[in-house]
């Protein structure tokens, strides 16, 4: 396929505090993109990208898995999952809002089949509360805002958090149209409530100080929606508000068609800030 012809890909692998990490990267035209996965106690979290497909089985393989869990159902993270039911016969679980959605065939947009490629329908069973693996009891904390169906997952033994994509960077400036960012600060502080110390981010990988990290995007977040909120009571235009905090246009903006946009941010406070001012 063409796609597969213009994109540079990189992989690599890594081993840390005895959880096995597994990187792809995909370039295309001054966008770079990275997503990761991870292997610990017989658990696969979250599956990698179908365009990467070739690697992320040759790691797959090489694993000693017993289960899949799933953070979302985005595509870079179930991009593999067809392959480990159909070719490894292990069980996928993730929560259930998006499951009847990863049945069917892939939809979304061509810029991100070109990163991702097409995902292949899976069959995933819900996923609770909490569940086991071979040494630990894992808690499954509900963490919408980055998706409807996110969640996050905290092996109680370790202390070790999988964060999905809650985390990603802690300065954020561009979301998804669907994102919902006072959703994400209710997710952190939520988060935070549990007692974790390393966390494994799917984009940003190992945090060694991941409660620190989660709480510093907290307050940024905090600070940020004040900020949008005081500029937006004063009568400033949500597109002003844009440019005032985020004046620098990032690549994936134009390559994305504005799916992608620091203008999704401005929206999604005064959304919530309206809704509570009428309710």
């Amino acid at each position: 396929m063409w796609i597969n012809k213009v994109i540079k890909k990189r992989f690599e692998t890594d081993i840390v505090q005895h959880v096995h990490i597994a990187k792809g990267t995909a370039m295309f035209q001054g966008v770079r993109l990275a997503v990761r996965c991870f292997v610990v106690d017989g658990v696969l979290i979250d599956t990698g990208a179908k365009s990467m497909e070739n690697e992320f089985t040759s790691f797959f393989q090489q694993q000693d898995i017993d289960q899949v869990v799933i953070t979302h159902f985005h595509e870079d993270h179930t991009g593999c999952a067809a392959f480990l039911q159909r070719s490894m016969g292990l069980p996928i679980y993730m929560n259930e809002p998006m499951i009847e959605y990863c049945r069917q065939k892939a939809d979304y947009p061509l810029y991100r089949k070109i990163f991702w490629g097409k995902r292949d329908p899976f069959a995933a069973k819900p996923i609770g509360a909490t569940f086991s693996s071979r040494n630990a009891t894992w808690d499954v904390i509900p963490t919408p805002g980055h998706a409807i169906n996110h969640v996050v997952f905290l092996n109680r033994e370790t202390g070790q958090l999988f964060s999905g994509d809650l985390y990603c960077q802690e300065k954020t400036k561009v979301i998804l149209r669907e994102e919902d960012i006072p959703t994400i600060i209710t997710s952190l502080q939520h988060v935070l409530t549990y007692d974790f110390g390393d966390v494994f981010c799917a984009h940003a990988g190992y945090l060694p100080n991941g409660r620190e990290a989660l709480q510093r995007k907290l307050d940024y977040l905090l600070e940020l929606q004040g900020t949008i909120i005081d500029l937006y009571e004063k009568g400033t235009p949500p597109k002003q508000i844009q440019a005032l905090l985020f004046p620098k246009k990032h690549p994936i903006i134009f390559f994305s068609g504005g799916e992608w946009d620091s203008l999704h941010i401005v929206r999604s406070v005064i959304r919530d800030y309206e809704a509570k001012q009428a309710s």
